[in-house]
């Protein structure tokens, strides 16, 4: 009888114990009952940007994932808006969001971990109408003003680009965009496909041809939180094997942007 009963015995404790390693990922991932993304909010697009729709809502890829890694966890989603990544870094060490989808770099791995990475864009510059900057050599020049998103990794992989010209921080993207429009800012930081999109835009603005960083975007979650962690790796790992990415992708305008890891 007793050998009859142990693999009963054994089942019974192991499903006691799913729902308490359950209940302790949600404790730690989802400490207020809801998982709270962090939104950056812009109009720029992209896999990182969110925007606000005319209903007050949000859309963008880390609103669509958001919502998928909610529905996993068995939780409801909540938003959580900043106007740049750089706050959403600063918010880490506070309780104010549970995980979002952000640019990665060495500065931000001291503050938050890293899961995989779902995007890699290479960073440039666009020039002011009019300007006669042509490349980097003519761009890094004193006396020059380029601006990019305060406390990104963009911004701090222009000031470690640029040897002369001054490279200042600004709240948000659509900020920039008026002080580009309005020359008062010689030329502005960010990924390719973003500035690709601005110089439609505004009439005789260039974007450079040259790169001078790659930007990876990645799940993060803060520092601290292993069970968090292991689980939104495994969420993106599957999101990018099961197509959840690609449709993500595919429904904020980005069809033709391949899902890249490395």
């Amino acid at each position: 009888m007793l050998g009859q009963s142990l693999p009963c015995l054994v089942l019974g404790v192991a499903m006691m114990a799913t729902p308490a390693v359950a209940s302790d990922l949600k404790d730690e991932l989802a400490p207020t009952g809801k998982l709270r993304v962090a939104l950056g909010i812009s109009a720029a697009g992209g896999a990182f940007w969110s925007k606000t729709t005319e209903s007050g809502s949000y859309a963008g890829v880390p609103v669509d994932l958001g919502k998928a890694m909610a529905a996993e966890l068995g939780v409801p989603v909540e938003y959580v808006p900043y106007p740049n990544s750089g706050q959403i870094t600063d918010a880490a060490s506070k309780g104010a969001w549970d995980v979002t989808f952000l640019p990665q770099d060495s500065e931000r791995e001291s503050k938050m971990s890293f899961g995989p990475i779902y995007e890699v864009a290479d960073a440039t510059y666009i020039i002011k109408p009019g300007s006669p900057i042509k490349d980097f050599a003519t761009l890094d020049q004193a006396g020059v003003k380029v601006a990019a998103v305060n406390s990104t990794t963009t911004m701090r992989g222009a000031q470690t680009h640029l040897k002369n010209a001054g490279v200042t921080g600004y709240q948000t993207y659509d900020e920039i965009v008026d002080l580009l429009k309005n020359g008062e800012v010689d030329a502005f930081a960010l990924s390719r496909d973003q500035l690709n999109a601005l110089a439609g835009k505004i009439a005789g603005a260039k974007v450079l041809d040259q790169t001078f960083k790659k930007t990876v975007t990645a799940v993060a979650v803060p520092l601290n939180h292993p069970q968090s962690l292991a689980f939104v790796t495994k969420f993106m790992t599957d999101a990018i094997a099961d197509g959840t990415m690609r449709k993500a992708y595919d429904n904020n305008g980005l069809k033709d942007k391949p899902v890249r890891t490395q």
